[in-house]
């Protein structure tokens, strides 16, 4: 299905949300930070299908991982999650960047849905301009 990266430094959240999506069917690659997930977004080119991470972590955040990831990749889509109410609102000002914020804590049938709407809405997006 699609390719996905989990940028997540909750090394229980990380393995729980990579296995509801592998399950799904994704080829899902992970990281513990933001600096390691924009690490991984060069290695790979931009050429994942969806960046899902966290908002709140160390050494790099989440909406400064996606500010980096989005200026090397325009229309990169990436899906933030957070359990902070002001991560939340902090997250609203990337609406050009990002497709949505999930919040924590989520169930595997949350996440796997939320990553297949937003993958939804990228496929309509490229459809649209396609045409």
């Amino acid at each position: 299905m699609a390719k996905l990266l989990i940028v997540e430094d909750d090394e229980s959240v990380r393995t729980l949300a990579a296995r509801a999506l592998e399950r799904a069917g994704h080829k899902v690659d992970v990281a513990c930070d933001g600096a390691e997930g924009l690490d991984s977004i060069h290695a790979e080119r931009g050429g994942y299908d969806l960046i899902v991470s966290d908002i709140r972590m160390p050494e790099m955040d989440g909406i400064e991982m996606a500010q980096n990831a989005a200026r090397a990749y325009p229309g990169l889509p990436i899906l933030l999650m957070t359990g902070y109410a002001d991560q939340r609102e902090r997250a609203e000002e990337l609406d050009a960047i990002i497709i949505d914020v999930v919040q924590k804590p989520f169930t595997l049938n949350d996440i796997r849905d939320r990553v297949s709407r937003a993958l939804a809405a990228q496929s309509a997006v490229a459809l649209a301009g396609a045409a």
